[in-house]
């Protein structure tokens, strides 16, 4: 491993996206899949891409994140245009897709990298994201919530058939809906 001071994997995302009057932002909430789905649903998302960050690893694959040894967190990277679909809208679906109180695992999916997380790219992205866990715990009361709020470090894409994965139609070959507004139930299948 490359020390801290020099190892990429722990900058920043600095990335941009597409059109200079969108935005970024990055979450952990389990499989990627179906957090993917959900988001692409949102109105005003205009772009996801699944990937890993938040670990010590340059280029990591799938199979070296499934080691458990690189530290990275399976994450979608949400392209959105923020005056159709604020950022506080994302948060609302990130926080109902998933149990924020699940410590390295959701449903069956259990390991460092299905950990919750809110990766944000400015200040004003680390408020909001601060605010709503916030929220949240008020709702939850005695149950913990153990989502972590870091800045979006390095982004790396996840292999091509990862991307839209449930939308392609899975192991199975059942496309589901990326439609905006569409509201069928995510079913999550390998």
């Amino acid at each position: 491993m490359a020390s801290n001071a020099n190892n990429r994997a722990l900058e920043p995302d600095q990335d941009q996206p597409d059109n200079p009057g969108h935005e970024l932002a990055q979450f952990g909430a389990g499989c990627f899949w179906g957090v993917e789905l959900a988001f692409q649903r949102l109105a005003g998302v205009v772009k996801t891409e699944v990937g890993y960050s938040q670990g010590h690893v340059n280029d990591p694959t799938y199979k070296l994140l499934c080691s458990g040894t690189t530290n990275h967190v399976e994450v979608v990277r949400v392209h959105f245009d923020p005056n159709i679909c604020p950022y506080t809208n994302l948060l609302s679906l990130f926080w109902a897709r998933h149990d924020p109180t699940s410590l390295n695992r959701q449903g069956g999916d259990v390991g460092a990298q299905y950990r919750s997380g809110i990766y944000y790219y400015n200040e004003m992205q680390a408020h909001l994201a601060r605010e709503s866990l916030e929220a949240k715990q008020l709702k939850l009361k005695d149950r913990k919530i153990v989502t972590e709020i870091l800045p979006a470090k390095r982004f790396y894409r996840a292999e091509e058939y990862h991307q839209q994965y449930l939308e392609k139609g899975g192991g199975n070959g059942s496309k589901q809906s990326a439609d905006k507004g569409c509201n069928d139930p995510i079913r999550c299948y390998g």
